[in-house]
């Protein structure tokens, strides 16, 4: 399968502590991905340069078929690019309904006029409502988002990314705070969306992790330290060194 993003030598630092230091790492056009490692690790620095956040100091990130560089890009073309990303807090339009909150997120024309003609048309009738059947939502259309739970927010958060079609999505912990019966819907949730694009997903809980059953990159120190099965990754005794004999097993 071909590389949709790859991370070549990159290296960032902050008033003089390296959090990115020479990671290289690609992923596949539709895989689901985990990416481990202690705080600190470079985690949520490696998603900020993915998503143009974050400028590194050296290094190379490419994207899709015709090895775009995303360096050059600001935030916005790179979201264009297809790159979504989910916060660890969902941001979620409270006041509107879920059907509105879709509606807002769907990938449309972009312009000035755009959303003055925002038109009801079938076709984006039907792809909200298959959006929210995708992540359970399809009953609860025309509630209002401030009333959903907990972990229909984080559904109709990763729903409004979806709706957007992006190529690549970077999900930051997204079992935080949910029942178990939520995290399982999660899981469902994110796997079915890989079968279709790349999603990359940052944890912490190893529990959440087992279920995606996924390939895992370990981060440590801001760079590779161990990648594929959660079981390859958790025999490894360096990973155990540095994560899992810390109390995060």
């Amino acid at each position: 399968m071909s590389t949709l993003l790859e991370v070549s030598g990159v290296s960032v630092s902050f008033d003089g502590f390296r959090a990115i230091n020479n990671l290289s790492i690609q992923f596949a056009e539709a895989e689901l991905r985990a990416i481990i490692g202690p705080n600190g690790a470079g985690k949520t620095t490696f998603m900020d340069i993915v998503t143009g956040k974050t400028k590194p100091d050296e290094g190379r990130v490419t994207w899709g078929e015709r090895n775009v560089s995303l360096l050059g890009m600001s935030e916005s073309q790179i979201a264009n690019e297809g790159i979504g990303r989910k916060f660890q807090k969902p941001t979620v339009f409270e006041d509107q309904t879920v059907r509105q909150n879709l509606a807002m997120a769907l990938k449309n024309p972009r312009g000035p006029f755009a959303v003055l003609t925002h038109k009801k048309t079938k076709r984006n009738a039907e792809r909200i409502e298959a959006t929210a059947d995708q992540i359970g939502l399809l009953d609860s259309l025309m509630r209002v988002a401030g009333n959903l739970s907990h972990g229909q927010k984080q559904w109709l958060e990763i729903g409004m990314l979806l709706a957007q079609e992006p190529r690549l999505l970077l999900v930051d912990e997204p079992a935080a705070g949910m029942t178990s019966e939520e995290r399982e819907k999660t899981t469902d949730i994110l796997r079915e969306a890989a079968q279709t694009r790349a999603v990359v997903v940052v944890e912490h809980d190893m529990e959440f992790v087992r279920r995606l059953d996924c390939k895992v990159t370990v981060l440590h120190e801001g760079s590779v330290l161990a990648e594929g099965s959660l079981d390859h990754v958790t025999a490894n005794q360096r990973v155990i060194d540095v994560y899992l004999g810390r109390g995060h097993a």
